[in-house]
């Protein structure tokens, strides 16, 4: 099958033959046709398997007839700045051969400069949910609209924006298409399609919330103190040439990061505390080549494209058991190999049992020679270390608090 046979016209079939594309993948293959049928789509997939360009191919060969009526006649929304800029990229490569005007519109730029370059007439408007919110409270119509997308719409749901969804969705026209994409299947979007989409075509293109086959996954045991240790050892010995590294908290990539710059690892750090043009310039650096090493947290595991990514560790195992799904999403893209490594101490040993359920297959557990987890160790002992350890951080935060409080008051009575 090929890109061709799918009724994709010359301008795109010459950008994307230029970009390397020569196959489609099963998800373009089967959600292609049906979004040029202006079908309603509900879409899962695994991370990395070509959705930008599932709906995106088809939308641009659409708009290349001229708009019957003012304003903007597609609406991309995605959950992150980070991704949205990903798919603004990827679209303007897909219609370089085309006369169609696309605009991304998310937080940290002008409102008023994008209001101003609205005005214009854009064909496609790439947006997260509350900068395109903002955009409508200042007059944005979205009553011309002929395509809605959701991309990524567990994760959107995920961090909190379906209000901002519901919000938007009866600002659209009553005859329009919407397109719903997702790498996970859960009840959250179960509901929201149902809200959304109008008789539509389910389509599944592998087994749900499951990792890509190229993908080799594996989980050493390892005592929590040594984790760093570790895995200053797996990047120095086997010389990753690069490799993003995944943290729960800010505060454990933080704390990851020192550990490593003394091992004499350079590396980036993203995570919430970050301004979004630290982060920005931190994946740009990445992927330059500037360091082998990043350590995010679960705001990088949705939208980060990074071309050719062998490696990806989780240091620490998401809170979410979806969340490792789209972790190790960010390796093995576009059919090429990779790697995911997960560092289980004796809490998660148990933890990744959950893993393990959600994507119906075991992930091997070893031990790295000279790392071997203490047998002795049990987990009732930890549980033990655990709480005096948090009963002591919460007497320290009280006292800080205390002292806090009274600093103003004098030591002496006049």
């Amino acid at each position: 099958m090929s890109f061709e046979k799918l009724g994709i016209i010359k301008p795109l079939l010459n950008a994307i033959a230029d970009m390397g594309y020569k196959h489609p993948t099963i998800v373009q293959r089967r959600a292609i046709p049906l979004v040029l049928a202006k079908s309603d789509v509900f879409a899962t997939a695994q991370t990395g398997t070509g959705k930008t360009a599932a709906f995106g191919l088809p939308l641009l060969q659409r708009l290349r007839k001229p708009q019957e009526r003012e304003g903007v006649r597609v609406v991309i929304l995605s959950p992150t700045r980070e991704l949205s800029m990903q798919i603004y990229e990827e679209l303007k490569e897909y219609a370089k051969n085309m006369s169609i005007n696309i605009m991304i519109l998310v937080g940290g730029k002008d409102l008023e400069k994008q209001r101003q370059k609205l005005k214009s007439g854009i064909d496609i408007v790439i947006a997260t949910p509350g900068r395109l919110i903002e955009h409508t409270e200042k007059g944005l119509s979205l009553k011309n609209v002929e395509a809605f997308v959701l991309d990524e719409a567990d994760r959107m749901l995920d961090m909190g924006f379906t209000k901002d969804i519901r919000k938007l969705h009866p600002l659209l026209p009553k005859r329009h298409q919407t397109l719903l994409f997702s790498a996970t299947y859960s009840e959250k979007v179960r509901k929201l399609s149902k809200l959304i989409l109008k008789k539509p075509v389910f389509v599944e293109t592998g087994k749900k919330n499951s990792t890509v086959d190229t993908i080799n996954q594996i989980a050493y045991l390892v005592d929590t103190e040594r984790k760093a240790e570790l895995l200053a050892y797996l990047i120095g010995s086997r010389n990753y040439p690069q490799v993003l590294v995944f943290t729960r908290t800010k505060k454990s990539a933080d704390e990851l990061a020192l550990e490593l710059k003394k091992d004499g690892l350079k590396c980036g750090i993203i995570h919430g505390d970050k301004t979004k043009a630290n982060r920005l310039k931190t994946l740009t650096q990445f992927k330059e080549g500037h360091f082998k090493v990043l350590v995010a947290t679960d705001i990088a595991s949705r939208g980060l494209d990074i071309e050719h990514l062998p490696y990806v560790i989780n240091y620490e195992l998401p809170s979410v058991a979806e969340d490792y799904v789209h972790r190790v999403g960010r390796t093995g893209r576009a059919g090429r190999e990779g790697e995911a490594i997960s560092l289980i101490d004796i809490y998660e040993k148990y933890d990744i049992r959950n893993i393990e359920k959600l994507i119906g297959e075991k992930i091997p557990q070893e031990r790295v020679e000279g790392f071997e987890p203490d047998p002795t160790i049990r987990r009732k002992d930890v549980d033990e270390v655990k709480l005096k350890s948090e009963h002591k951080r919460s007497s320290e935060k009280r006292e800080r608090q205390y002292n806090k409080n009274t600093s103003h008051v004098p030591t002496t009575i006049p």
